[in-house]
């Protein structure tokens, strides 16, 4: 079955209203439909793939793609979610224990088990291997590419924002210039983005992640065109590999 197939016979359950809907159900798809499957919607890729989607949403409105995604969590966790990231509500489907991941032949990530450890301890293991970099190909180079910047990649954030990302003080974003100029992503630019997720995620822990044996799961994007054929794919291989060109996330929209 391919992926639309499957897709248009699942139900899941809607953020906005909690009812259990097909995903693909009440679609009107205006040119081409983005469907994206995300981990833990407290993952660091769900977070920062969310914040690329607002980013450009008039890109995306133009060009009459619909999007739909579904997440690893509960509705708790996807109204967290969409309040913090702006992400529609509406077009947020949850999944409790990833069963669509699995269908789907997601990467479930590491999956190492110490017989004198809970399997929510193993899957906390496992995470950390994945972060060194172990079974998650590409994510110590990511995490690097956050603090040195990136000049393949646009400026991130506007010189008159004002960023709040505990531990720091509040501060401008013209300090970023400071770093090395403006117009592209300066160095320590993504890695604070990334720690004001992570600061939010922890803060609200227990909302974003009620399940910690899923914290491995990975995610995929899928692009089909108004009649269901297959346009384009990505299947995470590790953390902070959600997208091709992490560059330029939705530039295979192009």
């Amino acid at each position: 079955m391919n992926p639309y197939q499957l897709l248009n016979q699942s139900q899941k359950l809607r953020v906005s209203d909690g009812r259990i809907l097909p995903i693909l159900g009440d679609c009107q798809i205006l040119s081409r439909l983005l469907v994206i499957i995300w981990p833990q919607l407290g993952d660091f890729d769900s977070l920062e793939y969310a914040w690329w989607l607002q980013r450009e949403s008039q890109m995306l409105a133009d060009r009459g793609i619909t999007i739909k995604a579904v997440g690893i969590g509960d509705r708790s966790a996807g109204l967290k979610f969409c309040d913090y990231t702006g992400f529609p509500p509406e077009r947020l489907f949850v999944d409790p224990k990833g069963e669509i991941h699995t269908l789907l032949g997601i990467y479930q990530g590491l999956s190492y088990k110490l017989p004198f450890l809970s399997n929510g301890q193993n899957a906390w293991l496992n995470l950390m291997l994945m972060c060194a970099g172990i079974g998650s190909p590409g994510t110590l180079a990511e995490v690097f590419r956050g603090y040195r910047g990136d000049r393949k990649a646009p400026q991130l954030i506007q010189d008159s924002e004002t960023i709040h990302a505990r531990p720091l003080p509040p501060f401008q974003g013209s300090f970023f210039q400071l770093a090395g100029g403006k117009g592209f992503q300066r160095p320590f630019e993504l890695a604070t983005l990334r720690l004001r997720n992570m600061t939010e995620v922890l803060s609200n822990w227990r909302t974003y992640v009620p399940d910690n044996f899923y914290l491995t799961v990975r995610g995929a994007t899928f692009l089909f065109d108004g009649t269901g054929n297959l346009l384009y794919e990505h299947r995470d291989k590790g953390i902070l590999g959600f997208a091709e060109n992490m560059s330029l996330p939705l530039s295979f929209l192009e």
